[in-house]
C-alpha cells in the first residue's frame, strides 16, 4: 500500500459522519415516505415492479414470492421479509384507507393473524394503482434513476395523481424521527385539494370544511373534533379515538354491549388483549356486571359481545370499558414526510402545496410529451397527405431510383442525380417536392392500399384530430387556468369511480366519566405456596379448610379485601400487592404467581416476610443481615403505595435472612453457618429508622454469617432445628447482644 492513500483523521470524526450518512440513508431510502406519492422506497420498488411484470388489475394473480424476488433482484437489495412485509400491508384493507394491491390468499386478519408465506399467496394491482399510480410512467412524467447495481432504471417517484400519503396515511420510524400519519377518505381529499388549487390562500379552517378529519378503514370514532384544527395546522398533535358500541336485548332480560368497530389502534394483537383486558376487569372484582365476553367477529366485521347481568349499569360499565381497556385510545399524530429530499414535518396546508404542485409537474410534462408526439405525427400526417396529391411523381421517382436511399434523397434535398425520369417537367417537380426525412421515410414505408380513397379520407381525419389535440395541449400548457381544469376533471374521476363513504365518525366527546361502585370491606385470607402461587379466600372457608390451608401454604396472614399485602424479600425490597389483584373464590382455586401482580422476581429474590399493610400499622419488625446486623422498624413506615420500595438500608455484600412481624416474642436466637447459637432478649435490640443499618447482633468470624434466626414466645422454649436435628431453646443459656455464642456440637 503506498503511503499517500493512507488518511490520517480523527476516529469522531469518521464515525460521526458514518453515523450521519447511515441516518440519512435510513431516513430518505427506508423509513420515511416521499410527500409527493406518498410512498416508502421499497412500496415504490414492489408497485413498480408489478407494472413491469405486467401483474396488471384484469391480469392474472402471479406469486407473491416471483413479485419480491424480482424486486429485490432488480430494485430493492434488502431482506426479501421486508419486501413481503410491504407487499401484505398495501394488500389488507383494514390498514390501508384503499389498498394498492389486490391479494389472493391468506394475507392476514384484522385480528393480528399474519399472512401465509409469499409462496402460497398471489397478488395484482389494483385498479386504482394502475390507474392513478403508474397510468403515465411512459409519458417521461418523473425521472428515471439506475438502481443499486446499474443494471436497471427505476422512477424517482412515482407518478401519482392523488395525495396519497393523506388518502393512505403513513407509519415509520427512522433513527431520531419517526412518522405516523392517519389515513384519510379519499373523497374529502380530493375536495380538499381541488380547493386548495382554487385558492392557494386557503385557511386551514376553510380546507377542514372539505377535508373533517382522519377516515380510519376501521370505523370508529375520533373524540377531539376540537384539536383537530391545530393537528392540521402543526402537522403534530393526539387523536382520541374510541370503538363504536352498541347495545342489545338478550337472552333472560340481560343486555348485551356489542363492539361493532374497533380503534385503528387495535388492530391486530390488540383484540385479543382487548378481550384480556375485560376478562381482568371481572378476574380482579372491578366490576361484577360481567356474564360472558363473546368474539363473534368475521370476514363480514368486528362483534365482540359482552353480556351483562339485569340490574348492570349499561353507561357506566361502557365507561369503565373506555377508561380500563384501549377501547378508547390515543393516535400519536407526527405528519413527517420527505420534501425536497430532506425529512419535514408539514400541516395539511404545506402538504396539499407539495402536492399540486407535484401534479403541476406532471402535467406539464405529460401534455409536453404528449404535444411533442402529436407534433411528429402532424408532420407525418401532413407528408402523407402531400404525398398522395402527388403521387404519380412519387411514383415515379421511385421507379427511376436506384435504391431506397436515392429516392430518398430526392425527396428531401430535391438531388435527382442518377434517377430516370419520364420528363424534364417531371425532374423540375421532383427538386421542389423538399418532404422533410421523417416524411421521406413515412412516404417509403406506405403501402399501396393506404391510396384508397377510404384511406387517405381516414387520414384527413386523423390529422384534424391531430390537428385538435395539438391545440388543446398547446392550451393547456400554456394557461394555468385550462392545466387547472383538467387535473380537476381527473381528480373528480378517481372520486366518482373509487371514493367510498366516510366510516369514521368525527365528534366533540368528553372524557369517560367512570363511577366506581363502593366496595364492601371484609376480612380475608391471604394464601401463598412455596412456590409462590397467591390467592385469597373468606373467613368461613379458611375456618372449613384450617389444616389443610396451614399444612399447604408457605405464608398465611388476615386482610382486607381493600388492603395491601407487603411481601419482604431478602435484597432489601418491599413489594405490596393489591388484595383486589388476587384471584378470590373457592378453597382449591388454583392462585396466581406473585410476580404477575408485582414487581418481585424470583430469579433475584427470595421472599423472607408476608404481611398485610394493616398488620404493619400496629406492629414493628425485626430486621436480621447476614452479617449480623439488627434493628427494629416501626411498622408505619411501610404505610406506602408504591409497589416496590427499599424496606432497610444494607451494607455492600450483605443479605437479609429474617424479617418478622414482632408480636409476643421475649428472646431471640441467632444461628451461624459454622454452628455458633446466642440467645439475648429483643428488648436489646434497638429501634431504628428503615434507612438504618442497624446494630451487631453477634460476633462472627471474617467467613462466618447468620444462617437461621429463632424466636421463642413467653416462657414456652423454642424448637431449633440444626443439622437435621432438634433440641430446645433452653439449652442455650441468655446472653448479652454482640456476644460470640456458644458452639453446639451435635
Amino acid at each position: 500500500m503506498r503511503d499517500d492513500s493512507i488518511i490520517q483523521t480523527e476516529y469522531s470524526e469518521v464515525m460521526e459522519q458514518s453515523y450521519i450518512d447511515y441516518a440519512m440513508s435510513v431516513i430518505i431510502a427506508r423509513a420515511l415516505p416521499d410527500v409527493r406519492d406518498g410512498l416508502k422506497p421499497v412500496q415504490r420498488r414492489v408497485l413498480y415492479d408489478m407494472r413491469e411484470l405486467g401483474i396488471k388489475y384484469d391480469a392474472p394473480y402471479r406469486k407473491s414470492a416471483r413479485i419480491v424476488g424480482d424486486t429485490m433482484g432488480k430494485y430493492h437489495p434488502h431482506g426479501d421479509s421486508s419486501i413481503y412485509d410491504a407487499l401484505v400491508v398495501m394488500a389488507q384493507d383494514f390498514k390501508k384507507g384503499i389498498p394498492l394491491v389486490d391479494g389472493h390468499g391468506n394475507f392476514g386478519s384484522i385480528e393480528g393473524d399474519g399472512a401465509a408465506a409469499m409462496r402460497y399467496t398471489e397478488a395484482r394491482l389494483q385498479k386504482f394503482t394502475q390507474l392513478a399510480f403508474l397510468e403515465d410512467l411512459d409519458k417521461d412524467v418523473v425521472d428515471f434513476m439506475p438502481n443499486f447495481d446499474e443494471t436497471e432504471k427505476e422512477p424517482v417517484v412515482l407518478p401519482v395523481k392523488v395525495p396519497n400519503l393523506l388518502v393512505n396515511g403513513a407509519e415509520g420510524i427512522a433513527v431520531g424521527m419517526a412518522t405516523s400519519i392517519p389515513p384519510h377518505n379519499l373523497g374529502e381529499v380530493i375536495e380538499a385539494t381541488k380547493a386548495y388549487m382554487r385558492d392557494a390562500n386557503i385557511s386551514t379552517s376553510r380546507l377542514m370544511r372539505y377535508l373533517t378529519g382522519p377516515d380510519f378503514p376501521t370505523g370508529g370514532i375520533v373524540c377531539n373534533s376540537d384539536e383537530l384544527l391545530s393537528i392540521y395546522e402543526t402537522g403534530t398533535g393526539k387523536l382520541r379515538l374510541r370503538g363504536k358500541v352498541e347495545t342489545e336485548k338478550g337472552k333472560n332480560g340481560h343486555t348485551n354491549v356489542v363492539i361493532t368497530e374497533i380503534p385503528y389502534t387495535m388492530i391486530g394483537a390488540g383484540i385479543g388483549k382487548f378481550l384480556q383486558d375485560v376478562a381482568a376487569l371481572a378476574e380482579t372484582k372491578k366490576t361484577n356486571d360481567i356474564v360472558d365476553i363473546t368474539n363473534q367477529s368475521s370476514k363480514d366485521g368486528i362483534r365482540i359481545v359482552i353480556e351483562l347481568r339485569k340490574d348492570a349499569d349499561v353507561d357506566n360499565f361502557i365507561n369503565l370499558l373506555y377508561k380500563k381497556t384501549k377501547l378508547e385510545d390515543t393516535f400519536g399524530v407526527n405528519m413527517l414526510a420527505v420534501a425536497d429530499g430532506r425529512p419535514e414535518t408539514m400541516g395539511l396546508r404545506a402538504i396539499l402545496d407539495h402536492v399540486v404542485k407535484f401534479q403541476y409537474e406532471l402535467c406539464t410534462r405529460k401534455f409536453t410529451t404528449l404535444l411533442a408526439k402529436e407534433k411528429e405525427k402532424r408532420e407525418i400526417q401532413e407528408g402523407l397527405i402531400k404525398a398522395t396529391s402527388v403521387i404519380d411523381l412519387i411514383i415515379e421517382i421511385l421507379r427511376g431510383s436506384q435504391d431506397r436511399a436515392m429516392a430518398k434523397r430526392c425527396m428531401v434535398e430535391g438531388n435527382t442525380t442518377g434517377i430516370t425520369f419520364k420528363s424534364q417537367e417531371s425532374k423540375i417537380m421532383a427538386q421542389q417536392l423538399l418532404f422533410t426525412e421523417r416524411q421521406a421515410n413515412a412516404i417509403l414505408d406506405m403501402r399501396l392500399y393506404k391510396l384508397i380513397r377510404l384511406e387517405i379520407d381516414a387520414l384527413l381525419k386523423e390529422h384534424d384530430e391531430t390537428m385538435a389535440n395539438i391545440y388543446r395541449y398547446e392550451d393547456i400548457l400554456s394557461s394555468h387556468e385550462s392545466m387547472t381544469t383538467v387535473i380537476i376533471e381527473e381528480l373528480d374521476r378517481y372520486k366518482k369511480e373509487f371514493s367510498a363513504p366516510r366510516k369514521t365518525a368525527i365528534e366533540l366527546v368528553e372524557q369517560a366519566v367512570y363511577v366506581e361502585k363502593p366496595v364492601e370491606e371484609m376480612q380475608l385470607y391471604f394464601l401463598m405456596d412455596k412456590f409462590g402461587y397467591a390467592r385469597c379466600i373468606d373467613t368461613a372457608t379458611f375456618e372449613r379448610n384450617k389444616d389443610a390451608a396451614l399444612a399447604e401454604n408457605k405464608y398465611i396472614c388476615i386482610c382486607k379485601n381493600t388492603g395491601r399485602i407487603c411481601v419482604f424479600t431478602d435484597i432489601g425490597q418491599l413489594h405490596t400487592i393489591k388484595v383486589s389483584d388476587l384471584p378470590f373464590g373457592k378453597f382449591r382455586d388454583k392462585g396466581i404467581p406473585i410476580d404477575n401482580v408485582s414487581q418481585y422476581d424470583a430469579s433475584k429474590e427470595q421472599v423472607l416476610c408476608v404481611t398485610s399493610k394493616s398488620e404493619l400499622n400496629l406492629y414493628r419488625l425485626i430486621f436480621v443481615t447476614a452479617k449480623a446486623n439488627m434493628k427494629i422498624v416501626d411498622g408505619g413506615e411501610f404505610d406506602v403505595n408504591k409497589k416496590t420500595v427499599a424496606s432497610t438500608k444494607l451494607a455492600e455484600g450483605d443479605t437479609l435472612v429474617s424479617v418478622a412481624v414482632l408480636k409476643e416474642f421475649k428472646d431471640v436466637i441467632l444461628q451461624s453457618k459454622s454452628g455458633f447459637f446466642l440467645k439475648f432478649p429483643v428488648a436489646e435490640i434497638p429501634e431504628k429508622k428503615k434507612g438504618a443499618v442497624g446494630v451487631r447482633g453477634m460476633k462472627l468470624e471474617a467467613t462466618d454469617e447468620i444462617e437461621q434466626v429463632i424466636y421463642s414466645i413467653g416462657l414456652d422454649p423454642a424448637t431449633i432445628t440444626y443439622k437435621e436435628k432438634e433440641f430446645s431453646s433452653d439449652r442455650l443459656r441468655l446472653a448479652k447482644r454482640d456476644g460470640k455464642g456458644t458452639k453446639i456440637r451435635i
